[in-house]
């Protein structure tokens, strides 16, 4: 999509126009004065549109004898970023038919002592998102609208003196977009289409095209290395392990800080022999969204140039079902050396991200150490699909989280990680055991097992992202991929950025 900025519309610009507005935002007299000449008069308008989130009101004006398709879209009385980017995301995808390949956003009339530019950046995002087409496998009926095509065109309208501002945000926007996009087509896949290979093989080319690192450890190194969870893990798939390496590094000067960030990264789960119900097991394709998450912000890193060193790596594997799986009660070993007795195999996100994280303490002493997975039903059931579960062993970390994930609608919730809770994953025979078999505090048992692998490192959080990583949405009528996660590191990083360099 090409994005042009402009100052004036005439009768020659877009021919439609999407016109944001606040709640209870009063237009500028000019925009007024052309819906009275339409035979819309001020009052009349107030009662049919007030700028509620995703209302719309539309009508045909006029620029010199030249008549223009006006939409009104409502973004709520405070939006924030999330609102912003959602209103447009859901106008652009509900209104595709409707559109042509060129249309136009006017913003002149936001005030200048708003937030103006972030504004901006989240309706160019949510622009961008709302282009996404779903149904890639279709062989009939899904013929791509004008505005979706590659040779689409946007025109922004606003005042003079913000082009130069907001010429920066177009095209740090489109890197980040065009990431997420990605990001949903890896979690939107099948898994016959996405498997550990396939996510490998999207690593590499992002090392191709953004300069990143990738290492791609395959099944003889993994055994040779004793990544023995993750193997155990892949017991009975038809398609090998393989534990993904993407080391970001800056290019112009030595890195403000190393950040690790590990990914679970499972193509499809089962649940192995402790078989998942077959009632929601095809959502099971999304098991990678950590993974995902983890590998669209390393490439995010590296498109913007960030004074970061950012490791992502990702244990990748299905969990199948074969008279060669791995059991309930066997005992085996890990990354670490430490012993793990299988409770149940269901619990296997668990194990591969051990590996992963003791790698990553033992390889790298990053500075910060965070986990990103799909990995209990328990934070579904604590915080439905709004918000992502927050394990922290560090108060600043955490609050740094939590504020970043409010600012861009990827929010995040605090459990405990006390260690009143070690009793649940203590193991007779075993260094621990994989499931508490309690029917309560999932997901903070699951958080006290990897604690146990992150070798005692003072600055480490867990995400559980499984209500987050997929969830309802105008693409489709089943969940979708929402790429949760990609803008709550971004956003992190960058304020790290700018807490770590020196104050002028």
């Amino acid at each position: 999509m090409r994005v042009e900025l402009k100052t004036r519309i005439t009768a020659e610009t877009a021919d439609v126009l999407v016109v944001p507005c606040f709640k209870n935002q009063v237009l500028p007299r000019e925009w007024l004065g052309r819906f009275e000449k339409a035979g819309i008069s001020d009052s009349d308008l107030a009662k049919d549109f007030c700028g509620d989130p995703k209302e719309v009101f539309f009508a045909y004006l006029s620029w010199d004898n030249s008549p223009k398709k006006v939409y009104l879209l409502g973004l709520g009385e405070n939006p924030g970023f999330s609102g912003v980017l959602a209103a447009l995301r859901s106008f652009i995808h509900r209104y595709r038919a409707k559109l042509p390949a060129c249309i136009g956003l006017s913003i002149d009339h936001w005030t200048e002592d708003g937030p103006w530019l972030r504004n901006l950046e989240a309706a160019l995002n949510g622009v961008y998102l709302g282009r996404y087409q779903l149904g890639m496998y279709k062989t009939e009926d899904n013929k791509l609208s004008p505005f979706q095509e590659d040779k689409a065109e946007l025109q922004i309208f606003l005042p003079e003196n913000r082009k130069e501002q907001a010429s920066g945000a177009l095209n740090r926007v489109h890197m980040i977009a065009s990431t997420q996009l990605e990001i949903f087509d890896l979690v939107n896949k099948p898994s016959n289409h996405i498997t550990p290979q396939a996510l490998a093989q999207w690593a590499e080319k992002c090392g191709r095209e953004q300069g990143v690192q990738v290492r791609i450890i395959e099944k003889p190194a993994l055994e040779k290395e004793g990544f023995h969870a993750l193997l155990a893990v892949n017991k009975a798939s038809t398609d090998p392990a393989v534990f993904i390496l993407m080391d970001y590094q800056p290019k112009e000067q030595a890195p403000l800080a190393t950040i690790c960030l590990i990914g679970k990264g499972v193509t499809f789960d089962t649940g192995g022999l402790s078989i998942k119900p077959s009632a929601n097991m095809h959502y099971m394709k999304s098991d990678m969204g950590g993974a995902a998450a983890v590998m669209g912000a390393v490439e995010v890193c590296a498109k913007l140039g960030l004074p970061l060193r950012v490791i992502g790596l990702v244990p990748a594997t299905d969990n199948s079902v074969d008279a060669t799986a791995v059991k309930p009660n066997e005992i085996i070993s890990s990354y670490s050396g430490k012993t793990i007795e299988i409770i149940d195999t269901d619990a296997e996100g668990r194990l591969i991200l051990a590996d992963g994280l003791s790698y990553a303490v033992r390889n790298y002493k990053p500075d910060v150490l965070i986990d990103l997975a799909t990995l209990t039903g328990s934070t579904i059931r604590t915080l439905g699909y709004t918000a992502g579960g927050l394990f922290c062993n560090n108060d600043h970390l955490a609050d740094s989280l939590i504020r970043v994930g409010d600012r861009v609608g990827e929010r995040l919730w605090r459990l405990p990680i006390w260690d009143d809770f070690k009793d649940g994953i203590k193991s007779d025979l075993a260094d621990v055991k994989n499931f508490s078999g309690k029917p309560a505090a999932g997901a903070i048992y699951a958080a006290k097992f990897l604690e146990v692998f992150i070798d005692g490192h003072p600055s480490w959080a867990h995400l559980d992202i499984a209500g987050v990583a997929v969830t309802d949405s105008e693409f489709g009528i089943q969940k979708t991929a929402t790429a949760y996660g990609v803008r709550l590191l971004l956003e992190y990083f960058e304020d790290l950025i700018g807490s770590l360099r020196p104050q002028v």
